[in-house]
């Protein structure tokens, strides 16, 4: 009887632990606010996975943001596509957008939400450099011209002379716009969305407000706030990378993600300013250390800056003729220190150094760009370093030695006695014994000549060297 009563409680104990999933499903909530990045795309990759392992209903990625990097909203749409929990995208608060690369995650999200007064689009890929670079999306470019002697042409569904031949820059361009057109049309196809609007995102970089892009099938709902959006998508159906799957989300328990400190650290690793400055410092550092070795202190810290600068620079795209004329900067304004050229390594290391600070994270993406203002202190502040300071310490290590013996050779002094070959001399109120060819007289002035261990060369003040 006794076991029959144990069985019996063990059995309600396990009731509630087992429908507990059920009545109480968790959603995490992600926020990505700013430029996307290597530390957005850490941030949103690593939430999906916790929400996978914590059996979360689903992870609502909540997206204000004006695009940002090619690689990194790339990383963001493949780990969507191969979740396992479903993703729902929405753009919110009020008055947020999601431009450029959001436009892309929002449509490679199993459900697509956006908040009234929010917008989407504008996701034609920009430009790196000179015409025709391959860029990451982020704000449109310039329309070409229109040509009414052009003759269609399928590349590109503009116009073209077809005897003409065909530019590099704009055939580059026109890859890269197909490229992206490619891209967002199969996210469009995959979720049942309008592919259409999709491309002409990408081609005109047409943007839409959240009602209009809900009437035309561009995002699946408008949700006033985070409740309301659960309670809307409840019960639809998803398609995730292991079968279809039947939302629960009305009533569920929301956990909002905070980036730790490994994203925050890569946040600001990755910023360009700070990637540009540790990179100076490092070369600074190191270059102190191997023209003065054994302070030890500039050495390890340059190193560490550094090895963060090239970290930061591996998961940026930087440019590296830009870091070449940043390197070549610096050694014309070290060689105008130590080989004097009139101002023409200093101005030319100067010039080579601005041009390739600014080319050195052309992105064209908002908020991975390198301030103009941090360019000019940077260069003004390293010119006058170089040529200033280097200068007056070269200079003054070529100045003849004012002390120790060293600095006795050239030194005036008299005779305390008569001699003709050796005797004593007074030099810096110093009697030393002294050599001289001549014969000198008590109180005659001399000139020091040289030396040899405790003595002196002399000869008489008045004669002419030999």
């Amino acid at each position: 009887m006794t076991i029959a009563r144990a069985l019996v409680a063990a059995a309600l104990l396990c009731i509630p632990l087992a429908a507990w999933p059920a009545a109480h499903p968790s959603v995490h909530l992600l926020s990505v606010r700013g430029p996307i990045g290597p530390a957005t795309s850490d941030f949103v990759i690593r939430g999906i996975d916790r929400a996978e392992a914590e059996g979360a209903e689903a992870v609502v990625l909540r997206l204000d943001t004006p695009g940002g990097l090619d690689a990194a909203m790339r990383d963001i749409i493949q780990r969507i596509l191969a979740a396992t929990v479903p993703v729902i995208g929405y753009v919110a608060p009020g008055g947020a957008r999601a431009a450029s690369a959001g436009t892309y995650i929002l449509y490679a999200c199993h459900v697509a939400a956006m908040a009234p007064a929010t917008n989407l689009g504008a996701a034609t890929p920009v430009q790196i450099g000179a015409p025709g670079s391959p860029g990451p999306p982020g704000s449109p470019e310039p329309r070409p011209e229109p040509n009414p002697e052009r003759q269609p042409d399928a590349g590109d569904g503009e116009a073209r002379d077809p005897a003409l031949p065909v530019p590099a820059g704009d055939s580059m361009k026109r890859k890269i716009v197909n490229d992206a057109v490619a891209y967002i049309r199969g996210l469009a196809e995959l979720r049942g969305r309008n592919a259409d609007w999709a491309e002409a995102a990408v081609r005109r970089a047409e943007s839409l407000s959240a009602t209009e892009a809900a009437a035309m099938n561009v995002v699946d709902l408008v949700a006033e706030d985070l409740e309301g959006l659960l309670q809307a998508v409840d019960g639809r159906r998803v398609k995730l990378a292991t079968g279809e799957h039947a939302l629960r989300t009305a009533g569920a328990s929301v956990l909002e993600i905070e980036p730790d400190w490994r994203t925050r650290l890569l946040a600001v690793l990755t910023n360009p300013n700070v990637a540009y400055i540790l990179m100076l410092l490092g070369i600074y550092g190191l270059f102190f250390e191997f023209s003065n070795p054994g302070f030890v202190l500039p050495g390890v810290a340059g190193a560490i800056c550094l090895l963060l600068a090239l970290f930061a620079f591996q998961v940026l795209p930087i440019n590296y003729a830009g870091l070449a004329l940043i390197a070549l900067g610096i050694a014309f304004m070290v060689a105008e220190a130590f080989m004097p050229s009139f101002g023409a390594l200093g101005i030319g290391g100067l010039i080579a150094f601005v041009i390739g600070s600014i080319m050195l994270l052309d992105t064209g993406a908002e908020g991975f760009e390198i301030s103009l203002a941090l360019i000019g202190g940077v260069a003004a502040t390293s010119f006058a370093f170089f040529v200033g300071v280097l200068g007056f310490a070269l200079r003054a290590r070529r100045r003849p030695v004012v002390s120790g013996r060293e600095q006795l050779v050239g030194c005036g002094g008299e005779a305390l006695e008569d001699f003709e070959r050796s005797g004593r001399v007074l030099v810096h109120s110093e009697a030393w014994d002294a050599e001289s060819e001549r014969p000198l007289r008590r109180g005659e002035r001399i000139l020091v000549t040289g030396r040899r261990g405790l003595k002196l060369q002399v000869r008489p003040a008045g004669e002419e060297p030999p």
